[in-house]
């Protein structure tokens, strides 16, 4: 009788799931799998750590509206893939994580990479975890993780395959594959919700929409833009939504930074805020009621019933799909004449680039060999073909680059999330040119951050990905660094000094190509060079460690605030007396 192992079930559910890329790092207890990905088509993209496989897989989802795939190994493999796990779960991205443990039949005996419940830990954090014990269970199990992972909000699930499941045998004839769902129901808002919404919309003189992580599709993309052209509503984004209005359309007016400056500068804030797939929280401005004004009424709109009202309850709460609701509230709106906020809308436009302002008339190197990193943000962002997906990842070093940053869709502007992440910026880098084969990449990077998974130049090199990794490197943990000064002074520094290395030369020493830049001018034409070459290239671009972003002593708050302690990143801690 003809036999199948474990492995080759995996791989052959895989492929009937439609998955085309996993991101993996070698283990024994996965080789039977491993060896059975080519023949059904699965292309194995293997890292140098079992973190970056993870980010790699959570920007491919971002990336794709797809399921984002990392298969590592048991015990200190599955331990690595934590910290991407939890960086899936806090930013609600759709990832599968397999891992591979001991024999079952070892369970309690000391074996190797094994001895904790790697089920127990994966709780937690993921939407389904799940020990597969039986050869034969593997296709519906895989179908039910993928389907937990994309339905409703989606997030990451975890299978631990145990090394005899995996090796172990089915009769080929007892093999059941899953099939894909050729149509999945997306919820929609009721009619009467839309008309609230609508409703509120015709009686604001300064109305907002803000798109958020929850609103990454292409569906979204093209119904926010009609709706926003039909009514005249400006969009802004939060965090992961840059992307989903096009950086060039009229009523895109930035992050969603943008209300602040019209209500804290020009004395204007936004009187309605409908959020679309964009939760509260950090990147909302918190419970400061700056971004969204208390006084504002508010939509929210949705998947996951948990976010509506997390910090303030809104004048309309909508369960929905994104998607199905910007669908609904065009179709709604058509039937409508509309007032448009043309002034409003243009003061958002004038304030959307406002943070540039103040740095415009600073010299580009503030000494021989070091620049300003506004104008090596700058020289970048003008540098890269508009085609660029963007991965960021560190502190001030992205703050600057935001300042000019611009994605050429939804899900392809990716980096540090809730979880605050460092390290990201190489696995994201590499999901997003897997998920756009041919289409240029770049990876916007602190030299604290790149230093996490450096020896990924390796994984680039030899998967021929032309991603361009930009390291600003000040030789220091930037945000850390400025941090301290606020609150200790510059004499008490502490574990807050980098070297300034010669990045470019590891880069070299791992099969890429590397530049060292202390000049302005040489930024562009290096950029330049770099996407015309198709090779991974490192730019090492050294900049000034004593120009602080203005983001710091945002995130420090009041340091002067009587009865209050400051503390970086949060709110202030008050005295009791």
């Amino acid at each position: 009788m003809s036999q199948i192992n474990g492995g080759a079930v995996l791989a052959k559910t895989m492929a009937c799931l439609g998955v085309k890329e996993v991101f993996a790092l070698h283990g024994g207890h996965l080789d039977s799998f491993l060896v059975a990905c080519a023949g059904e088509g699965i292309r194995l993209t293997d890292t140098r750590h079992e973190a970056t496989a993870g980010y790699a897989a959570e920007a491919y989802a971002r990336a794709t509206g797809q399921i984002g795939v990392c298969v590592v190994t048991a015990g200190p493999g599955f331990s690595n893939a934590m910290t991407p796990m939890v960086d899936a779960w806090l930013d609600a991205t759709p990832v599968l994580f397999v891992t591979g443990s001991p024999p079952l039949r070892e369970v309690a005996t000391n074996p190797l990479q094994g001895g904790f419940d790697q089920v127990a830990m994966a709780a937690p954090v993921t939407k389904w975890s799940h020990r597969i014990t039986n050869v034969e269970r593997i296709p519906d199990l895989v179908d039910k993780a993928v389907r937990i992972a994309l339905s409703g909000r989606p997030g990451p699930v975890y299978l631990e395959v145990p090394i005899d499941i995996m090796f172990g045998p089915m009769a080929a004839a007892d093999l059941v594959l899953p099939g894909r769902p050729t149509l999945t129901a997306k919820p929609a808002p009721s009619t009467e919700a839309v008309g609230r919404i609508l409703d509120l919309l015709a009686a604001a003189a300064r109305p907002a929409i803000i798109v958020g992580g929850g609103a990454l599709s292409t569906r979204c993309a093209t119904e926010l833009a009609a709706f926003a052209a039909r009514t005249g509503t400006p969009v802004l984004y939060s965090g992961k939504g840059n992307g989903v209005m096009a950086a060039d359309d009229p009523l895109n007016a930035g992050s969603a930074g943008t209300l602040a400056a019209a209500a804290l500068g020009a004395g204007q804030p936004a009187d309605l805020v409908i959020q679309i797939g964009a939760r509260e929280g950090l990147f909302l401005g918190g419970r400061g009621g700056v971004i969204v004004p208390h006084a504002a009424k508010r939509v929210q709109i949705d998947i996951d019933g948990a976010e509506i009202g997390r910090l303030s309850a809104p004048d309309v709460a909508v369960v929905a799909d994104s998607g199905e609701a910007l669908a609904a509230l065009n179709a709604a709106a058509a039937e409508r004449t509309w007032v448009k906020p043309e002034a409003w809308s243009a003061l958002l436009r004038q304030l959307r680039h406002a943070g540039r302002t103040a740095y415009e008339g600073v010299p580009t190197e503030t000494r021989p060999g070091v620049i300003h990193p506004f104008h090596a943000a700058r020289a970048v962002a003008e540098a890269l073909s508009p085609e660029t997906a963007i991965a960021f990842d560190g502190g001030e070093a992205v703050s600057w680059f935001q300042l000019f940053g611009r994605s050429p869709g939804p899900g392809l502007y990716v980096g540090n999330g809730y979880l605050g992440t460092l390290g990201v910026g190489q696995g994201f880098a590499m999901g997003l040119a897997r998920a756009r084969p041919d289409k240029p990449v770049c990876a916007i990077m602190g030299d604290g951050a790149v230093g996490f998974h450096i020896a990924e130049f390796d994984a680039m090199a030899r998967h021929g990905l032309p991603i361009l990794t930009c390291v600003f490197n000040n030789a220091a943990w930037g945000m850390s660094l400025h941090g301290q000064e606020l609150v200790f002074g510059r004499q008490n520094l502490a574990a807050v000094r980098l070297a300034a290395s010669a990045y470019h030369m590891v880069a070299q020493g791992l099969g890429c190509r590397g530049e060292e830049i202390t000049r302005a001018e040489d930024i562009g034409p290096a950029v330049r060079r770099a996407q015309a070459s198709g090779q991974p290239t490192c730019l090492n671009i050294m900049t000034d460690p004593d120009v602080a972003h203005p983001i710091t002593a945002q995130m420090i708050g009041r340091l002067d605030a009587d009865g209050e302690i400051p503390i970086p990143y949060y709110e202030n801690i008050p005295i009791r007396r």
